[in-house]
């Protein structure tokens, strides 16, 4: 009895499906490398993935159907966008932990004062962390574009339905969103975009 057998070496792949998994792994890791090789190009990804969105929209109008597809398309994609735009770690957490630490009568003393931000650190620049990262971002919207439009040609995708009432609720769910999102930003006084660079005293001659 090999040791194999005991789950040592994981499980065995069959002799007859070891040509296809190593193809899988082949085309796997080009995969992965040709996607890496595209995350220092952030203008040119968003200009392509603008355009398989533009691609889909106009499929859409064209064929006159498939709003549903667009319409959890367009609600997959706000809810990434919201993700983007949040921290990655909530301030408002923060201080309900340390308001309750409190409460509690625990000997860790509150490091954040009303705005969220270390007593004593104000004034010093700390960049922007998102709970979506911008390349994550752009994967998963591009991921979904491409769904879209390969469902898009799918007759069984295609459900009937009164496409007004789905631009007037996506709209209004937007704009909710985003004016929460705008409050929670003015509330805790951060900026999802780092607009300001950390200051430099000095100047080597």
């Amino acid at each position: 009895m090999n040791s194999s057998d005991f789950g040592g070496e994981g499980p065995q792949v069959p002799e007859v499906l070891k040509p296809l998994v190593a193809q899988y792994e082949k085309y796997t890791r080009m995969y992965q490398h040709q996607i890496d090789r595209t995350a220092p190009h952030t203008v040119n990804r968003w200009v392509a993935t603008a355009g398989l969105n533009a691609l889909f929209l106009l499929r859409v109008v064209m064929a006159e159907g498939w709003y549903i597809v667009c319409y959890a398309h367009a609600i997959y994609l706000l809810n990434l966008l919201l993700a983007f735009l949040q921290p990655k770690f909530d301030p408002s957490l923060e201080q309900d932990l340390a308001a309750t630490n409190i409460e509690e009568g625990g000997d860790e003393l509150p490091t954040t004062n009303e705005n969220g931000r270390d007593d004593g650190k104000d004034d010093e620049f700390r960049p922007f962390v998102r709970r979506l990262p911008e390349w994550q971002f752009w994967l998963s919207a591009t991921k979904s574009t491409v769904i879209s439009l390969v469902c898009s040609f799918f007759i069984a995708f295609d459900i009937p339905v009164y496409w007004p009432i789905l631009v007037m609720y996506f709209f209004a769910l937007f704009a909710i969103t985003m004016r929460r999102q705008i409050r929670h930003m003015i509330k805790y006084k951060y900026i999802p975009f780092d607009f300001v660079r950390k200051e430099k005293y000095g100047s080597r001659r």
